[in-house]
């Protein structure tokens, strides 16, 4: 007798009365497009899904580069788009996009033809269908060949995923749709990248979007587990330009993954955790080329330890800090609503704001504030009267991640200290209430010196 629960399978012997347990899970499957870029590539990716049974559901890139000097497949559609759209030649680009197709077709030998999809795609170019619809047609093609290549079914994301008029995604519509669309499919490709709003156009999300897609199907379906695939074997804990070989990070927090990836880091689309987070679905990143690698596992909390005190360093560069004076600053109620409401007025967002007792600082984007500075600065002694404002500029933001901060004495000051030893001056430190992270701002050309001092003293040596 098999009584089926859920996820669960029982399966009982009445004359023993054992009864054992069988979990049936749940995966859902993102290859990026350096993953898919050939038919060798599409070969690995089958060989990855068709080894665990639980890999239900497929989320597609459009075929990237090849090698260094390849163009992505979006790329190429937008320029055949953009030469339909100026009365240019573009028979010969669109061409050049199907011989890509039909070179990966070819290689993995399936009776698989696209001239009518192609057909249409021409069609809808010389309409003016759009840059979006132009760029979303690398996933949905590339949708087609896998569920052919895999024996599973398709399903067109414009019919599944919805945004608004105003192209604002529609969480809610999207995830009783396409719940209800895979209920009956135990096994289904869905395109990444794209979706359509209420009038039935096409609609992207922002690149890297097909990570958001997976993490949509994931929530859909309820999922164990969503395994983005890419070409890095997970999260490293610096950036590989800066650091030669770093650490890669087993486990990470959704709290920590958002922080990092604010600040620079750049394996998964940042809004990819936030239709998983609600579900309390972890994500691991795997690489395509390495499959043997367990990769970084992304989860909403952990009792694992961290291998290191950081679970990450993350940056960028070009920011500068507006530097207020005004003595009696701290008792001027509504002080720093009226120095902020300046940067409002000029549509200017910022990243911190340090302050003392008769200072005040805001960090902002450099090349933002630049074309703005002098509205900004005469905005800000019309309505809080400083003393003086003074600015620097060329500065970079390091963000210093870790859950084991929290529970570590002297991290501070080990981060201060390995700074100094290696010349470099902090012009600003903040760290947040969660005590998830410290923010460091030093010199654009401390930027690289400040990261090799902070990895080499909490991960090569560990003091």
């Amino acid at each position: 007798m098999y009584v089926v629960s859920g996820r669960m399978i029982v399966r009982g012997i009445h004359t023993e009365r054992e009864v054992q347990e069988e979990i049936v899970m749940i995966k859902v499957v993102k290859f990026g497009g350096s993953s898919l870029a050939s038919a060798e590539q599409f070969k690995k990716v089958g060989d990855i899904i068709r080894a665990d049974e639980s890999r239900k559901y497929v989320v597609p890139s459009a075929p990237g580069k090849r090698y260094s000097n390849d163009t992505k497949v979006t790329d190429m559609l937008y320029a055949c788009y953009a030469a339909v759209t100026e009365g240019k030649k573009y028979k010969e680009l669109l061409d050049r996009i199907k011989d890509r197709y039909n070179e990966i077709i070819k290689g993995l030998d399936l009776k698989l033809s696209l001239d009518e999809e192609f057909k249409v795609i021409e069609k809808k170019f010389l309409e003016g269908a759009g840059n979006d619809y132009a760029a979303s047609r690398g996933e949905y093609l590339n949708g087609i060949v896998m569920a052919n290549y895999l024996g599973y079914e398709f399903i067109d994301s414009a019919e599944v995923i919805f945004f608004n008029d105003e192209g604002e995604f529609l969480a809610e519509k999207t995830n009783v749709i396409l719940s209800k669309r895979l209920k009956g499919i135990e096994r289904a490709v869905v395109p990444g990248f794209y979706g359509s709003k209420e009038n039935g156009e096409v609609k992207t999300f922002s690149r890297g979007g097909s990570d958001v897609t997976g993490s949509i199907v994931s929530k859909a379906v309820k999922a164990d587990l969503y395994e983005n695939w890419t070409d890095v074997s997970g999260f490293l804990v610096a950036d590989p330009r800066i650091i030669e070989n770093p650490e890669v990070i087993t486990t990470i927090t959704y709290k920590e993954l958002r922080e990092l990836s604010y600040m620079g880091a750049t394996v998964l689309h940042e809004d990819a955790i936030f239709p998983v987070r609600k579900e309390g679905i972890p994500i691991n990143i795997r690489n395509t080329n390495a499959p043997e690698d367990e990769g970084t596992m992304i989860v909403e909390s952990t009792c694992r330890q961290p291998k290191f005190t950081i679970t990450g360093i993350a940056g960028k560069k070009g920011f500068v800090a507006v530097n207020i004076e005004k003595d009696m600053m701290n008792s001027e109620i509504g002080f720093g609503r009226k120095v902020l409401g300046a940067f409002e007025k000029n549509n200017i967002s910022f990243e911190h704001v340090p302050s003392g007792i008769d200072t005040m600082t805001v960090f902002v984007h450099q090349p933002e504030f630049e074309g703005k500075e002098q509205a900004v600065l005469s905005e800000i002694h019309r309505v809080a009267s400083p003393d003086s404002i003074e600015l620097e500029s060329d500065l970079a933001l390091i963000a210093v991640v870790g859950r084991g901060m929290k529970s570590t004495r002297g991290t501070a000051g080990r981060i201060f200290a390995a700074l100094a030893h290696a010349n470099v001056n902090v012009k600003m430190i903040d760290q947040g209430s969660s005590e998830l992270n410290i923010i460091i701002g030093v010199s654009n050309n401390d930027f690289d010196n400040a990261i090799k001092a902070i990895y080499d003293i909490f991960v090569t040596v560990q003091l």
